[in-house]
């Protein structure tokens, strides 16, 4: 008896993935609907749910074993509408219009641009053997998600402590940070990503029961809980150029004793 001819066509488990990324899509236009109608709140909740997504859909991907070159082209253009465009609208409907001339709108562009150059590096570097920040655990700027968050982080303090009515003094917070954010998505400092962390194992119960309060702060006081969390990690973009440059030195120091090897490789 004959085989059966092999099924064709894309297994459903290939587009899971591929939704989640378009989900995240259309929660970060969402917020861009919320914040023409005022509510600034809904917006900013839109977009980092979409970063919530985002950080999801690769996993997802991998675990179904639906990874594409497909996908990944989606999960950028997905990255620059909903971290890049929609940010940048909600800012200058929030603040930036409010500054004389056309230097708001000039603002609003640096953002989305920042993050378009950011994800096209990225995906021309996809397949480059020579990224000294990836092979240490590392990444090259701030990624998009971040990037949006870092940047939205004005209305965070709007939300939590006192609003800020005087529109010039908002134009002129949001002035100041989303350039500065812009800057950090396109540059080359390492920044810390999952892979070069690393956790003792004392403290993975500590750890856990942080990551437990973190949650509950999250739902209770959700806007004071991003403010400090962005300037943890603000203050920690230092820590991972100074801890970069340590596994460099490292590397370089075993390399002169072996005599042999280039590139460098991650940590133990």
């Amino acid at each position: 008896m004959a085989d059966p001819a092999p099924r064709r066509g894309i297994p459903l488990r290939a587009l899971i993935p591929n939704a989640v990324t378009v989900l995240a899509l259309c929660f970060g236009l969402t917020g861009v609907r919320f914040a023409i109608g005022g509510e600034w709140e809904k917006a900013v909740g839109a977009i980092l749910l979409a970063g919530v997504l985002d950080g999801i859909d690769g996993r997802i991907a991998r675990l179904l074993k639906g990874t594409s070159r497909f996908g990944a082209e989606l999960d950028s253009l997905s990255d620059v509408t909903a971290f890049g465009v929609a940010p940048a609208l909600v800012l200058y409907l929030w603040a930036l219009q409010h500054l004389p001339g056309r230097l708001g709108w000039v603002l609003a562009l640096s953002h989305a641009i920042a993050c378009a150059l950011r994800l096209a590096r990225f995906n021309a570097q996809i397949d480059a053997a020579d990224q000294p920040h990836k092979k240490a655990g590392f990444l090259t700027g701030i990624p998009a998600p971040v990037g949006a968050g870092l940047t939205l982080a004005p209305l965070y303090v709007h939300f939590w402590l006192a609003p800020l009515e005087d529109t010039a003094l908002r134009a002129s917070v949001v002035a100041v940070t989303a350039p500065l954010v812009a800057f950090l998505m396109v540059s080359s400092l390492p920044s810390y990503s999952w892979g070069s962390l690393r956790l003792r194992p004392s403290w993975r119960l500590p750890a856990l029961a942080g990551i437990g309060l973190f949650a509950g702060a999250l739902f209770t006081n959700p806007w004071a809980t991003l403010s400090l969390l962005t300037i943890a990690y603000t203050a920690s973009l230092p820590l991972a150029v100074r801890a970069y440059a340590r596994v460099k030195a490292r590397v370089a120091a075993a390399r002169l004793g072996s005599g042999a090897g280039d590139g460098i490789q991650p940590r133990a």
